[in-house]
């Protein structure tokens, strides 16, 4: 137990009210002791039990070589399943003079119409399961602090006081024109809105490919955190009254798309934008190409193309914009950097274990082989 003390006993040098014991304890004026000492318990003394391993040549080889056997053999069949995924991706920023979309290059938020590029493309292999189109972004640090936090939950939740009443943290873009935007934020302000369509060519025929907008968001996203406000009637029109539009889209929130259930702030091309990378380059679902049957594959190998609609600056901060089509995997997507790491980890292990048992092997006896003198 502490004890308290006041300046003048400490200018005395006599603590009032108690007589020092031996110990670093007093004996308070109603006789009774008060120590500092901690109580006579096994976890207060440090006598709890404790285990400490001992490394020896018998036990630390053993784990090597285990961890060896274990981690290459699980490396290599990661590495095999991510080359086996099929992948293609187009670069359509134009910044090359030959690229169709060099015309799109310096392309404003405003601009109307909005400028077309059509790039031509062969698929040497088919796509034979369910295939997953991205688009992908670099030089875009969706990281940034005050990006991230440039939003407010709560009128993506659909809480109508947030809606006329946007958050601070949406600053510079939670008004225009004394209006609320809806949604508020860099976030928002910044979505992406290109437009892709693809289509397979065949005897000169252009045949186009059914892209499925809806299942490209998280189901939590779609169901929990973003939802319309709430009023009379389902009219988003009337539900929306009062705000305006963030300053670079060229249409207000609810008119996104023509069906209801993919309209407004439960739009799943807003949703998938809003959940912010963690990284400069990055890539976005953005439409399904599911497979129709068992007997052709998806997308067959032959010629394609690809109808852009660019709306999308990207050249002022030197950036890229792709399209990458892909199939995925018990593992996910195409990703060879988790097979090496095993496979790298497994091979040092496996190696290090030999090294130690070639030094065992030569120098381990060599304490106990020596004669001890009569």
């Amino acid at each position: 137990m502490a004890v308290n003390y006041s300046a003048k006993e400490e200018a005395d040098g006599h603590p009032s009210g108690g007589v020092g014991m031996p110990g670093g304890g007093t004996v308070g004026a109603g006789g009774a002791v008060k120590t500092r000492k901690p109580d006579n318990t096994a976890f207060k003394q440090q006598r709890l039990p404790a285990w400490q391993p001992i490394l020896t040549a018998g036990t630390v080889l053993p784990a090597f070589f285990i961890i060896g056997l274990i981690f290459i053999p699980i490396g290599i069949g990661i590495f095999v399943t991510s080359n086996n995924i099929r992948e293609y991706e187009i670069d359509y920023t134009g910044t090359e003079p030959s690229s169709p979309c060099n015309k799109c290059l310096n392309v404003s938020w405003d601009s109307t119409p909005p400028c077309t590029c059509t790039i031509n493309f062969t698929l040497e292999h088919s796509f034979e399961s369910n295939v997953f189109m991205y688009y992908g972004l670099s030089n875009f640090y969706q990281n940034h602090r005050r990006y991230v936090k440039s939003r407010d939950d709560s009128q993506l939740n659909g809480d109508n006081s947030s809606l006329l009443n946007p958050s601070k943290e949406c600053e510079p873009y939670r008004t225009n024109e004394d209006k609320p935007i809806a949604p508020c934020g860099a976030i928002a302000n910044s979505m992406f809105n290109d437009t892709l369509e693809l289509y397979r060519i065949e005897n000169n025929t252009r045949t186009p490919i059914t892209l499925i907008k809806k299942g490209i968001a998280w189901w939590t996203d779609k169901n929990v955190k973003f939802r319309n406000p709430t009023g009379d009637g389902n009219n988003l029109t009337a539900l929306f009254q009062g705000t305006t539009k963030p300053v670079n889209w060229p249409k207000p929130v609810y008119m996104l798309d023509s069906e209801p259930d993919n309209n407004g702030f439960i739009n799943e091309d807003f949703i998938v934008w809003m959940r912010t990378a963690a990284l400069p380059t990055f890539r976005k679902l953005y439409r399904l190409i599911e497979r129709k049957n068992n007997l052709q594959p998806t997308l067959q190998a032959g010629k394609y193309s690809l109808d852009i609609a660019y709306n999308y600056p990207v050249h002022s901060f030197d950036g890229r914009k792709r399209m990458i089509l892909s199939t995925i995997s018990w593992m996910g997507g195409k990703n060879p950097f988790l097979g090496i790491a095993y496979i790298t980890v497994g091979s040092i292990c496996f190696f290090l274990g030999v090294v130690l048992l070639i030094i065992h092997h030569r120098y381990g006896n060599r304490n106990t082989s020596a004669d001890i003198p009569n």
